[in-house]
C-alpha cells in the first residue's frame, strides 16, 4: 500500500473524534476509517452499530482487518476502510492503546498519535456524554492511566484547549508523519 495508516489513541473524552473530524475539514486528502462496534448508534461519533453476531459474521469471513475489545464492547475496522491508502490517502482510525501491539505487527509502518486531556477535563466531558454512570466514568479514568506498550513509535497532542486549538496540534503532528 503507498498511503499511510495512524491510529490516532487516547483516552475516552480526549476529543479523538472531534480532532479527526477538524482535521478531515482542513485537509481534504485525510480519510477517516469508519469502525464497527457492537454498540447501538450514537450521535457522539460515527460508526457502524453491530450486534455480537454480525461481528462474528463478518470476523469469520475476515472482514477486519484490525479488530479489539475494550470497555465491555467490539471494535473493528473493515478491510475496505483502508482502501483509500492504495491511492496514496492517509488513513486515520480511532483505535485503542491496548492494541497497538498488535496492529504494529500486522502493519509495520503504522503510526500513531496519542489524543490526551487532563483527568478532570476527561471526567467534565465523559459526563457530559450522558453514556455511563461516575463509577464507570472513573474506571475509565483509571485505565487511561495505564502506559502504552513500550518501544512503539506515538506522538502526542494534549487537548486542553478549543477545537481549533486542538485540530492545530493534530495537523501539526500529521506532518512528520506524513512528510
Amino acid at each position: 500500500m503507498s498511503g499511510r495508516l495512524i491510529a490516532v489513541v487516547g483516552p475516552s473524552g480526549a476529543g479523538k473524534d472531534t480532532l479527526i473530524r477538524g482535521a478531515m475539514a482542513r485537509d481534504p486528502a485525510l480519510h477517516w476509517a469508519r469502525r464497527s462496534v457492537t454498540r447501538p448508534p450514537s450521535g457522539t461519533e460515527p460508526f457502524e452499530s453491530l450486534t455480537d453476531d454480525e461481528f462474528d459474521s463478518r470476523l469469520a469471513a475476515d472482514r477486519f482487518a484490525l479488530h479489539w475489545q475494550a470497555h465491555g464492547l467490539r471494535y473493528g475496522v473493515a478491510r475496505a476502510e483502508l482502501l483509500p491508502m492504495e491511492d496514496g490517502a492517509t488513513v486515520l482510525f480511532n483505535g485503542s492503546r491496548a492494541a497497538l501491539a498488535e496492529a504494529y505487527e500486522q502493519f509495520p509502518d503504522l503510526q500513531a498519535i496519542e489524543v490526551t486531556a487532563p483527568s478532570v477535563l476527561l471526567v467534565k466531558r465523559l459526563a457530559a456524554r450522558g453514556r455511563e454512570s461516575a463509577d464507570e466514568i472513573a474506571d475509565r479514568i483509571a485505565r487511561s492511566c495505564k502506559e502504552l506498550p513500550e518501544g512503539l513509535p506515538l506522538r502526542r497532542v494534549m487537548n486542553d484547549g478549543t477545537v481549533e486549538e486542538g485540530v492545530e496540534r493534530l495537523l501539526a503532528a500529521l506532518q512528520p508523519v506524513r512528510a
